[in-house]
């Protein structure tokens, strides 16, 4: 799947942290895609989330492929845990899209969740055959 994805002048940004259950998840989903591009349908927002190494965005149903925020320089290296927030830029291209963000950090978790659900492992196990002793 391809999609071009345009974006209008940044309306503003701010730093945000998302909870480590969260970017975990996410990493864990995307890097078990071949493409290493993750496309994460936010349902109840009617919102379309694209994931990459790089930076997450969001794209709303009625605009298409136009971004209306983006997720980006995230900093996991910073945290000294796994179970520590990871810090990130949260760039915003619409006047209203700093509105969305708390119903985005809500929602998003709950798509990626229904997403794993959905998932199929991408390697089979296989069983051993040990000699009995």
């Amino acid at each position: 799947m391809e999609i071009t994805c345009y974006r209008d002048s940044i309306y503003a940004q701010e730093t945000r942290t998302l909870p480590a259950h969260v970017y975990n998840l996410a990493l864990n989903l995307l890097h078990n895609t071949p493409q290493r591009v993750l496309f994460v349908p936010i349902r109840a927002m009617q919102y379309l989330a694209v994931l990459d190494d790089e930076e997450w965005v969001f794209l709303d149903g009625v605009r298409k492929c136009w971004v209306d925020i983006a997720w980006q320089h995230f900093q996991p290296q910073q945290r000294n845990s796994l179970s520590d927030a990871v810090a990130y830029q949260a760039v915003y291209y619409q006047a209203e899209s700093s509105l969305l963000m708390s119903r985005l950090q809500h929602e998003l978790p709950l798509a990626l969740q229904a997403l794993a659900s959905k998932s199929r492992p991408v390697q089979t196990g296989s069983i051993i055959k040990l000699p009995a002793s």
